[in-house]
């Protein structure tokens, strides 16, 4: 046979594309429409329904960027048309080029005002009735998103990233509002051959089964007459109908199809879309079960569920239909899909925490798994954190976006860093926005690493980034795909079915241990730094807070606020979303995020005053600490204090004075504090000036760099020779792609250097803190730091400000330090993981830049040095080997970015930042002064002066969380983990009569109790273990 195999293929395509898809729908009616072009912001559907509509043209321009316009579509179903189906057919305006989340979009109500389903590029159609009476009269309120396209041509953002610079400019024209019929058996036809069509042209060349489908596809073309495709649509079926019903070898892979929408709770958009995003995908899904029975829809964030229950009830009552219909599985026990790296451990925590609770109280539903298919990079808590809040397997998906390295396994055990395990699945799909095609299914069984020990995986499948979810489409693949000859068996199931049929098969998968890093998107450590600000300050306060409310509660009795610490930290929550707290959004939303986060610090700040009380001047003050050890170090104050030891009067017109409390506690200033060795300041005889307070010398030059930072305890010179410490360097920044998002390694290849100061000046000499102030310039941006040494102290403080007017730029903060280390130690959530030193591999080298919460260690035996930082996350480790012999590990900040899209003004302005260099730290040293940089000693008057509601006898033993139960009953609640990574045997002394202690989840349920004896409690740790305890306060 001669070979006209792609002569047959190119004609199939071409009968799929111009004859079968234009003969889907037959007869149609134009529908009569008006419209109300909402002013301002979208308003309810209540509005609407009141609203002057006036007349609208088919074809008419509509929608400035981000406006809102409500079209009233009527008309009547002809009498022809009895006994068939009818639908509404809507073109907005859509772009067939760009996906379908960032462009216009719709949300169809009927005429009570109901949401019936949503409109986008790929689901323009809605079902009204399949069999119709004829004579019925339709009426349709269709709203209507300008939603605008934030990235240009170039790859750089655009003005439409804010409302205030969008324009008003019409976008969208409104193409075309039909009321039509389908013609089944076309659209029967089409997905026949759709699916056969995918199929053959994934099998090899050499499978008689690609060709039996060929010409099984050939024939069926040839029986269609090209004018009357409808009237020859049977007769086509019945020739594909032996090809398409033979079944799956038994060896076939499974693939579990899991409904699936990736809403991303705010990117392209803000925040008030997402919500209108969630009613249109949710009503289009709940639709869809309807029509299709075996549909199963996961859906994760508890947030987005919250604000249907708050601004679309009738589409949660759908929710709730669904979830109990079995059509509808919650997903992933958190309130948003959080970024993976940047979230502090006690937030990450209560992400688990909020959204179990949710999908409990609200759905009746108990989430199983962690569901986070496209954050950048999974911290190595995350197994015990989810193993604690009642998580049996763990998902992720983004991981085929490593650029270096291929993750070995699709199917595995993750082990975190205290040795606890989760069943993880990674899909072999490829995409959680997959389509059920042929393509995706063949390369998910080809790339499937388990091969010869799994049978199965998984594929999310609907339009996702906002985009709307499953189609009817998808659906009609997935029924013939269930078992075909040639394809994987595509089964339509729930998540955790398909997670507990994996299991049982694959009990013994192989592990992976520590930390998920993506090898991409290394800027999201970096990005938009005030939004990474305004969290660990949010982080910080609620620590305050909480501690600070529920020891007054206990103390005092003053109420706790529980309804507004619950509200405060779903903000802090949301907004740790894997597109906020990395900076990827536009700017709308990360302006909006700064104005939440001061919000936020009101709102806590108010709590903390209340519980502790406003200083007075006729009593003593008092300092408050909330880290978890005990502090003895120099404060700032805004007054001088009436009482207490040494003041020294400060260049910017503060007063330092030394302070000290116990962990978690309260003291009077002055009580108890005796002198500290003075810190000095002068000239030094190279020029700059040496910083000395008997424990640390530091020689700032006179260009403001740190020649030298001796430890004299261990008589060691931190500085490497002939380095500077706190060099600032600048290098290009402009990825191949995702600006906000990557920070690709070429980076390295060119930088400058910022070695050069228009001013350095001594600002505070002594003798309780010493300061030199230093002003550097570059391009339009001015630098100001305050290089700073207190009396005692073993920490040289750097406080940054800084007005950065730089594009496509890194800014990074250089601190050569003379150590020899193979590992650096990183803070994580929890503990810390080591990372190393050297790029022996492929996998070493692609991290490049990593990240760590606040505190970086690097030492060799004897001797180490620590960099903290209250707000940066990014960093990069590299070592040389000097002419000496002696070796340089120098510890980079990674401090500012410039990036042009999607905000093509994205860290322009104003930013403060505090890092420091704590010569001769060990990893508990690290620990320690970690949580004290980031928890300043609080004045406050003296009311909560005593001992700390819970004291714990091990330093390396962290408290990360005190507060009264969230069941109201007055119960303590204490959360406290191991954090050097040792085994910790130790005490807890409660400072309140305890009637009863148990070991609790994180959702603060009892799992076990403990032997107190006169409130203390004895507590065996194991490495990086969490132990939540719930002390039942007895009669005092």
């Amino acid at each position: 046979m001669h070979d006209d195999r792609h002569a047959v293929e190119e004609r199939i395509a071409k009968f799929i594309a111009e004859r079968l898809r234009p003969a889907l729908y037959g007869d149609r009616v134009p529908l009569e429409v008006a419209a109300w072009h909402v002013p301002g912001e979208p308003v309810p559907v209540a509005d609407a329904l009141r609203a002057e509509y006036r007349p609208f043209v088919t074809g008419d321009g509509w929608g400035g960027p981000w406006s809102t316009t409500w079209f009233r579509a009527t008309a009547t179903v002809p009498e022809r048309w009895a006994g068939r189906r009818v639908e509404a057919l809507f073109d907005l305006g859509f772009d067939l080029s760009r996906g379908p989340g960032g462009q216009a979009e719709g949300l169809v109500h009927d005429a009570d005002g109901t949401p019936l389903q949503g409109l986008h590029p790929y689901n323009r159609s809605v079902p009204l009735t399949l069999r119709a009476v004829g004579g019925e009269r339709v009426y349709l309120l269709v709203e209507a998103a300008a939603n605008p396209p934030i990235v240009g041509s170039a790859g750089i953002g655009t003005h439409y990233g804010h409302r205030l610079t969008a324009g008003e400019a019409d976008l969208y024209r409104l193409r075309r509002a039909d009321l039509v019929i389908r013609e089944e058996d076309v659209w029967q036809l089409l997905h026949d051959m759709e699916v056969l069509d995918e199929l053959m042209r994934e099998l090899p060349l050499g499978l008689p089964r690609r060709h039996e489908i060929l010409r099984a596809l050939q024939r069926a073309v040839d029986s269609v007459p090209p004018r009357r495709v409808a009237a020859g649509a049977a007769a086509a079926r019945a020739i594909l109908r032996p090809v398409l019903y033979r079944r799956a070898h038994d060896s076939a892979h499974t693939i579990a199809a899991v409904g699936h929408a990736h809403i991303d709770s705010a990117w392209l958009w803000p925040l008030r879309e997402t919500v209108r995003k969630c009613a249109r995908t949710f009503s289009t899904v709940a639709s869809l079960a309807e029509e299709y029975p075996e549909l199963v829809f996961a859906c994760s964030s508890a947030q987005s569920y919250a604000w249907m229950r708050d601004h679309q009830p009738c589409v949660f009552e759908r929710i709730k239909k669904a979830v109990a219909d079995g059509n509808w599985a919650p997903v992933g026990g958190m309130w948003v899909e959080a970024d993976g790296n940047l979230p502090g451990g006690e937030a990450l925590a209560r992400q688990l925490v909020h959204g179990r609770r949710f999908f409990s109280q609200e759905l009746g539903v108990e989430t199983d798994g962690v569901w986070l298919p496209d954050s950048f990079g999974y911290t190595a808590a995350y197994p015990q954190l989810a193993a604690l809040a009642g998580a049996r397997w763990f998902l992720t998906q983004k991981l085929s976006w490593n650029e270096t390295n291929k993750l070995p396994h699709h199917t595995f055990w993750w082990e975190g860093i205290d040795g606890t395990r989760i069943f993880t699945h990674f899909p072999p799909v490829d995409t959680y926005n997959a389509t059920l095609s042929g393509a995706e299914l063949a390369h998910a069984v080809a790339t499937y690493a388990e091969k010869g020990a799994g049978t199965r995986s998984l594929a999310p499948f609907g339009f996702g980034d906002g985009g709307g979810g499953p189609t009817r489409e998808m659906l009609e693949r997935a029924r013939r795909l269930a078992d075909l000859e040639g394809s994987p068996r595509v089964s339509v199931q729930s998540p955790s079915d398909f997670f507990r049929e994996a299991r049982e098969e694959y009990p013994d998968a192989p592990v992976w241990r520590g930390e998920l890093y993506l090898e991409t998107h290394r800027g999201t450590y970096t990005s938009q730094a005030r939004t990474k600000r305004g969290n660990r300050r949010s982080e910080a306060l609620l620590r305050e807070a909480e501690l600070w409310a529920a020891t007054a509660a206990v103390r005092t009795g003053e109420p706790y606020p529980y309804e507004t610490l619950d509200a405060l930290w779903k903000q802090v929550l949301l907004h740790q979303f894997h597109d906020i707290l990395p900076g990827t959004a536009i700017s709308w939303v990360h302006q909006q995020a700064e104005q939440t986060y001061r919000a936020i610090h009101r709102g806590l700040e108010r709590i903390v005053a209340r519980a502790a009380g406003t200083p007075d001047a006729t009593e003593p003050l008092a300092v408050l600490n909330a880290a978890p050890h005990a502090r003895r170090e120099v404060v700032r104050l805004d007054t001088p204090p009436a009482a207490g030891g040494p003041v020294q009067k400060l260049s910017d017109g503060r007063y330092a004075v030394l302070a000290q409390a116990p962990a978690l506690g309260a003291a009077v200033l002055g009580a108890g504090i005796a002198d500290r060795a003075p810190v000095t300041a002068r000239p030094a005889d190279t020029g700059g000036y040496v910083l000395d307070n008997g424990a640390l010398t530091v020689h700032i030059d006179r260009d403001g760099l740190v020649r030298s930072a001796y430890d004299h305890d261990r008589g060691r010179e931190a500085i490497a020779p002939g380095g500077a410490g706190n060099l600032l360097q600048l290098h290009p920044d402009d990825p191949v792609r995702w600006s906000a998002w990557n920070l690709d390694a070429q980076y390295r290849n060119v930088h400058r250097d910022l070695d050069t100061a228009t001013a350095v000046r001594l600002d505070d000499e002594g003798p309780l803190l010493a300061c030199v102030r230093v002003e550097r310039t570059t391009g339009r941006s001015v630098v100001v730091q305050r290089l700073s040494l207190a009396a005692g102290s073993r920490i040289l403080e750097v406080d940054t400000d800084i007005d950065w007017r730089e594009e496509d730029t890194v800014l990074k903060a250089a601190w050569p330090l003379d150590v020899h280390a193979e590992r650096v130690a990183s803070e994580i959530q929890f503990g810390h993981v080591e990372r190393p030193t050297h790029e022996n591999t492929s996998w070493d080298a692609a991290r490049f830049e990593a990240w760590a919460h606040r505190w970086i260690h690097i030492g060799e035996h004897g001797w180490g040095a620590a960099l903290l930082t209250d707000s940066t996350y990014g960093h990069d480790v590299s070592r040389l080997t000097r002419e000496d012999g002696g070796t340089t590990t120098t510890l980079r900040l990674t401090l500012l970015r410039g990036s042009h899209s999607p905000d093509p003004h994205a860290d322009r302005g104003r930013h403060r930042f505090r890092y420091a260099l704590y010569p001769g730290a060990d990893i508990g040293d690290a620990v320690a002064w970690g949580y004290a940089f980031s928890l300043p000693l609080r004045p406050a008057a003296p009311r909560l002066a005593g001992p700390p509601l819970v004291a714990v006898g091990d330093p390396g033993v962290v408290v990360e969380a005190v507060k009264l139960a969230d069941d109201r009953s007055g119960d303590v609640v204490v959360r406290l983990y191991e954090s050097r990574g040792g085994r910790a045997r130790t005490t807890l002394a409660a400072g309140f009569a305890v009637e009863r202690v148990q070991v609790t989840d994180l959702l603060e349920n009892p799992a076990s109790e403990l032997a107190c004896t006169q409130g203390v409690l004895d507590l065996t740790l194991r490495p990086f273990q969490i132990l939540t305890l719930r002390l039942a306060r007895g009669a005092s």
